[in-house]
């Protein structure tokens, strides 16, 4: 009896710890629950590379500060390097796994838009889109480069000894080409007998290309080179460097780390990734267009010219107040 009145007490302790065990596994799962709820899942398409000195580690960068900002409450995958053929399966696999979807550059849009009618509850935003098709899961950031690109061609105006400047874009698409022709109109709008060269590679990231038609500028004298391009700005280094010319960079603020650059066009690429996520995570993500540049501020858009004189500086200030007030009128990015 002694022994049977043990091995029951045996069983009932057992049995309590099982119980026990189990309304602790159910809790430990019930908190993971509310942590995923709480955290939004972020799928990045960067077609470039992050290290480009451009657009995409401008994107890298704000999509970082975001992650540093924001912890616990997102949770990022990021496809980087992807060619055009290949990006409609990269975003696919972004979709199924994520929230939101993020397609840092306008080439990313068609195969976007694609994906986007396949995935009606995943939320879509394209960095550098134009308008389109209206969906009620995609939203379209533009970043109006045409804009800065016409206060870029300006200060190259003012910076060039030889009254000569060049333009290198990639794919010879509207966005692009519209940011070439306003950085001529910018030029022209401060010297109108300068000289101007604008140029595609058909592909962002061709160094020998980029090298190529800028070392083909500075043979006809343009001095100040601009661009739209990815790893291919290591070709138009490489040219200024050779021949001793210089560059107005694209997108971020890095005066002072090159003396191969002589100021910079902002275009917030990084604060477009910033906001497409703050507004999901608060729940205020909209669908549709949305331009940006000049009018939503210095983050979103802007020009630096490393040691600018103030006279220089007022002259581009007020170039940038025209264009805001619509006294200079300039192509759509």
């Amino acid at each position: 009896m002694l022994n049977l009145l043990s091995a029951h007490r045996r069983m009932s302790s057992a049995l309590h710890t099982s119980v026990l065990g189990l309304l602790a596994g159910l809790a430990l799962s019930a908190a993971s629950s509310a942590f995923a709820a709480d955290t939004l899942n972020v799928g990045v398409l960067l077609p470039g590379s992050k290290t480009d000195k451009g657009w995409m580690e401008s994107g890298y960068d704000g999509l970082k500060a975001t992650e540093k900002e924001l912890g616990s409450k997102i949770k990022v995958q990021m496809i980087e390097n992807i060619k055009d053929a290949d990006m409609e399966q990269a975003l696919t696999t972004l979709a199924t796994k994520n929230a939101l979807v993020i397609g840092i550059g306008g080439q990313t849009q068609a195969a976007l838009m694609k994906v986007a009618k396949r995935f009606p509850n995943t939320k879509f935003s394209i960095i550098g889109g134009n308008k389109s098709e209206p969906m009620a899961n995609v939203a379209g950031y533009d970043v109006k480069q045409a804009e800065i690109a016409f206060v870029a061609g300006a200060a190259a105006a003012m910076l060039s000894k030889t009254g000569a400047l060049s333009y290198i874009g990639g794919l010879e698409i509207p966005p692009i080409v519209n940011a070439g022709t306003e950085f001529g109109n910018g030029a022209k709008y401060i010297n109108p007998k300068i000289k101007y060269f604008m140029s595609f590679t058909g592909d962002f990231d061709d160094v020998a290309k980029s090298k190529e038609g800028t070392l083909a500028a500075i043979a006809q004298g343009a001095d100040i080179h601009y661009h739209i391009l990815n790893l291919g700005l290591r070709g138009m280094e490489q040219a200024a460097k050779e021949k001793g010319t210089h560059i107005i960079g694209s997108y971020t603020d890095r005066c002072g780390t090159d003396p191969l650059y002589l100021g910079y066009s902002i275009t917030g690429v990084g604060y477009q990734v910033e906001y497409a996520i703050k507004e999901a995570v608060n729940g205020t993500w909209k669908a549709g267009y949305k331009p940006f540049g000049l009018a939503m501020g210095p983050k979103a858009s802007g020009m630096v010219v490393c040691g600018a004189t103030p006279e220089m500086k007022k002259k581009l200030d007020a170039i940038q107040k025209d264009i805001l007030d619509g006294k200079i009128k300039v192509l759509e990015g």
